[in-house]
């Protein structure tokens, strides 16, 4: 009798720790995915959607880690590291490299304009602390903006991404085909029927993974910790605050930097001018809604959040079209994903312990 109600309270403890809004968000993905052979739907093939879908945006999550950490809260200035990113795949097919050689120069070449934009972007959070999510959505969207003038007039020659026409300008969409398009995706893909896994990429996603919670547990990681805790107590311990935050900043956008390039060869494309404008609502909501709060953020919190966003985001368009018989998918998207995220930014006090 002991045992069973010492195991009662444990199952109890769990599900309270999991959090009731992470529970009904689950329910509501696991019944979607009952539904859908019921309607019409391949299971399948929307596993399978979901994978890959997790393994694109993955990164991009994880990102917010190190800012949650550092104090700075959640970082709606993404579009800044995604915009590095965008440099580096550009400037990578620009000078000619092809295969996934160019993934690899994308990422070289990505890199120093991310610390040099994320070093600019901490001295900025760091002169006005306590303000750091509103100005951060400032920062990202008016580096899109700008950007959407510079893929202008920056001297791009590859006819693969200029307009034929004019011979100047970047143009919207760019295809990957020949260059990094499934660079890590087709690394050991493993296919189960109609259920593929992009190996690689989940492979690289949880190799970064490792890496942020191996520093969070290093000596300057714990300082982070413990500037996002307390700054007070971490001056007084002889923590140079400043200096750890910005540290904080320049690797989430790296992070942003890898995760953009990384989503790049899995969708196949390269999108430039607005398409990055938005791109910070999702990676926010997503780590929210996996139990993450503006000061308290773990590797779990981005592996069930990302799940739990792009899984509903995945589902619901495709069991109401079966349902409905008729092709709303993309406005059906968009009230989903805008009600997650409205949703989770009502949760951003919350954190599951």
């Amino acid at each position: 009798m002991t045992e069973t109600k010492t195991f009662k309270d444990r199952v109890v403890a769990s599900l309270k720790n999991f959090g009731l809004p992470r529970l009904i968000i689950t329910g509501f993905l696991v019944l979607l995915l009952v539904l859908a052979p019921f309607v019409g739907a391949d299971l399948p093939t929307q596993i399978s959607n979901i994978i890959n879908r997790f393994s694109w945006n993955g990164i991009l999550v994880l990102a917010m880690v190190p800012m949650v950490h550092s104090g700075c809260g959640l970082n709606f200035g993404l579009p800044l590291g995604i915009i590095s990113g965008l440099l580096g795949a550009t400037l990578s097919i620009e000078f000619g490299f092809t295969g996934r050689l160019s993934f690899l120069m994308a990422i070289l070449i990505a890199t120093p304009f991310a610390l040099v934009l994320g070093s600019l972007y901490g001295w900025l959070l760091n002169k006005i602390k306590g303000g750091e999510m509103m100005i951060a959505t400032y920062v990202g969207f008016s580096s899109v903006s700008l950007m959407c003038m510079m893929w202008l007039l920056l001297p791009y020659h590859s006819p693969n991404m200029v307009w034929g026409l004019a011979g100047k300008g970047l143009r919207t969409t760019i295809s990957l085909e020949g260059y990094y398009n499934q660079a890590l995706a087709g690394i050991g893909q493993i296919n189960i029927g109609n259920i593929s896994i992009p190996t690689g990429t989940l492979l690289f996603f949880a190799l970064l993974a490792f890496g942020i919670w191996a520093f969070l547990h290093t000596k300057t990681g714990t300082a982070m910790t413990a500037v996002g805790s307390n700054p007070v107590f971490a001056r007084a311990a002889g923590i140079d605050v400043d200096k750890i935050r910005m540290l904080s900043v320049v690797m989430s956008t790296w992070l942003a930097a890898i995760g953009i390039l990384v989503y790049e060869q899995g969708f196949g494309f390269i999108q430039l001018y607005m398409a990055p404008f938005y791109m910070a609502l999702p990676a926010v909501s997503a780590i929210l809604i996996g139990g993450a709060s503006v000061n308290k953020a773990t590797i779990m919190n981005v592996i069930i959040g990302t799940i739990l966003f792009q899984g509903i985001v995945t589902m619901i368009p495709t069991v109401m079209n079966n349902m409905i018989h008729m092709d709303m998918s993309e406005v059906i998207r968009i009230i989903a994903s805008m009600g997650m995220i409205l949703f989770a930014l009502t949760r951003k006090t919350e954190a599951s312990r």
